[in-house]
C-alpha cells in the first residue's frame, strides 16, 4: 500500500539521487501523524470547551493525585513552557474557575495551584474524549504492533526526553 510519503520519497530520489532521503520515510510519517493527532486533540478538547494548553495544565494537576495540586515550578517542568507563560496560563485558568491558587504551607512566599471540582471534571472528560480519538488513529494496528511501535518511539525519543533544556 503506497502512501503520500512513498510518493514524496520517490520524487526526491528521482530529483536528488545524490542525497540519502531515507530519514524522510520515517520522520515525514511522524510529522504527518503529529498533524492528525493535533487535529484529534483539538476535537476532543473542544467538546468540553478546552484549549490544548488548558488540557496540559489541568491533566498535569490531575495526574498529581489528591489533592490535585502542584507548585508553578512543577507545572513548568511538566508542560515545558516559560515561567511567564505559566503565570499567564494559571491566571486564565483561575478566571475560568478551573484552578485556584493557595499559599504553600511549606514556603510562605510560595503558592500552590490546585484543581477545582470543575477543573477535575474537565480534565477527566477531555482525557476520555482524547482516548476515543487516539484509539481511532491506532485502529489499523494490532495490539502487538502498538506495543512494538511504542517501544521504537520510546527508543527514538528517549535521548530528547532525558536531555536537560
Amino acid at each position: 500500500m503506497e502512501d503520500e510519503v512513498d510518493r514524496l520519497v520517490a520524487a526526491w530520489r528521482r530529483e536528488r539521487p545524490d542525497l540519502d532521503v531515507e530519514p524522510l520515510e520515517v520522520l515525514s510519517r511522524v510529522s504527518r501523524l503529529a498533524r492528525h493527532l493535533d487535529r484529534a486533540r483539538r476535537i476532543a478538547f473542544a467538546e468540553v470547551g478546552l484549549e490544548p494548553w488548558e488540557f496540559d495544565v489541568l491533566t498535569a494537576l490531575r495526574r498529581a493525585g489528591a489533592p490535585y495540586q502542584l507548585s508553578p515550578g512543577a507545572l513548568l517542568t511538566q508542560t515545558l513552557v516559560t515561567s511567564g507563560t505559566m503565570t499567564n496560563r494559571i491566571d486564565r485558568l483561575v478566571k475560568k474557575d478551573l484552578v485556584e491558587r493557595l499559599p504553600d504551607p511549606s514556603d510562605r512566599r510560595g503558592v500552590l495551584v490546585r484543581l477545582t471540582a470543575e477543573g477535575r471534571d474537565k480534565a477527566d472528560q477531555s482525557l476520555a474524549g482524547l482516548l476515543v480519538q487516539e484509539r481511532a488513529i491506532l485502529a489499523e494496528l494490532s495490539p502487538q504492533h502498538r506495543r512494538e511501535l511504542a517501544g521504537l518511539l520510546r527508543r527514538l525519543t528517549g535521548p530528547f526526553d532525558n536531555t536537560p533544556g
